[in-house]
């Protein structure tokens, strides 16, 4: 269902059965159970990196850990739910790029 790289890949699957009553066909769906966030901090941490203007996360992981699918380790290690909130925005102004101060754990790559 997943490829092994996956974030969702060594979930639990399980089947949800839905029929009305015993006379009908019961029709059976397949899925994964819920992925619960890693504390990001309870990560081991290979590096922190301190993001610019431009910098994108897939190039990041690839650079770092080999891999540019892995941007969700990078997300995971930093509570992140949504990985555009860790870069600065592309069309910020000089002024707001200098607020921007973001510091990114990477963390050791998670195996499977």
């Amino acid at each position: 269902m997943f490829d092994p790289k996956s974030r969702y890949y060594n979930l639990e699957e399980a089947i949800f059965e839905r029929g009305e009553n015993e006379a009908t066909t019961t029709e059976k769906i397949a899925y994964k159970r819920r992925r619960f966030l890693p504390q990001g901090r309870a990560l081991p941490t290979l590096a922190e990196v301190r993001v610019t203007q431009g910098e994108r996360l897939d190039l990041l992981t690839h650079r770092l850990l080999g891999d540019s699918e892995q941007y969700w380790q990078v997300c995971d290690a930093n509570d992140a739910m949504n990985p555009a909130t860790l870069l600065p925005p592309l069309e910020a102004t000089s002024t707001e790029q200098g607020v921007f101060n973001q510091v990114l754990r990477v963390p050791l790559p998670q195996t499977f």
